[in-house]
């Protein structure tokens, strides 16, 4: 009788890790899901944010453009002047654009999707 206690107690054995696989798995999935809809849900607002943000520098930098124009005595050179000053802007961007754009950003999605496994971690 003893090899037939031994084999239903493998079988348990191997049911209970079977489920303790299966039960791993799907916590990684949803894990995984939470962080991607976090930074999903993140980027969603910050991209509706910057386009209110980009209408709003539209229509300024086109009354700016108008009203040095309007002061200069020519609309045109109003406009020259604004894109004078984004093409600076742009050149400043551009030779610093890891230290001002990339880090960050890079830094900020990091956190972002690491921020489950932190809290994971201290409990």
């Amino acid at each position: 009788m003893e090899p037939n206690a031994t084999t239903t107690e493998n079988l348990n054995m191997y049911e209970k890790a079977e489920n303790y696989t299966k039960t791993s798995l799907e916590l990684i999935k949803l894990k995984t899901v939470e962080a991607s809809a976090d930074v999903l849900s993140s980027l969603t607002s910050k991209i509706a944010v910057g386009a209110v943000v980009a209408f709003f520098t539209l229509f300024l930098n086109i009354g700016l453009s108008l009203w040095i124009g309007k002061e200069l005595g020519e609309y045109y050179y109003g406009f020259f002047i604004m894109a004078l000053f984004y093409l600076i802007v742009a050149i400043i961007l551009h030779s610093a654009q890891h230290k001002l754009i990339k880090t960050p950003i890079g830094n900020m999605i990091v956190s972002s999707i690491l921020k489950e496994t932190k809290t994971d971690l201290t409990t």
